[in-house]
């Protein structure tokens, strides 16, 4: 089992930093991830490219 790839990305409520555990085993990925900070819901999108590359988006749920 692949170890887990982490991510840094910015609340897109209150704009803290938060880091977040990324599953290299799924190549595509889209959830909703609470901010530890304000409570909101954020929606986060991870790819890993051809490259094993990770993009991540997090953007707010109901944009």
């Amino acid at each position: 089992m692949p170890a887990m790839d982490t991510a840094s990305i910015q609340c897109p409520y209150c704009w803290e930093p938060l880091e977040l555990a990324i599953d290299p085993a799924v190549d595509d990925q889209e959830y909703v991830e609470d901010c530890y900070v304000c409570c909101q819901p954020i929606l986060i999108h991870a790819i890993f490219d051809e490259d094993r590359q990770l993009r991540v988006s997090a953007t707010a749920e109901n944009e």
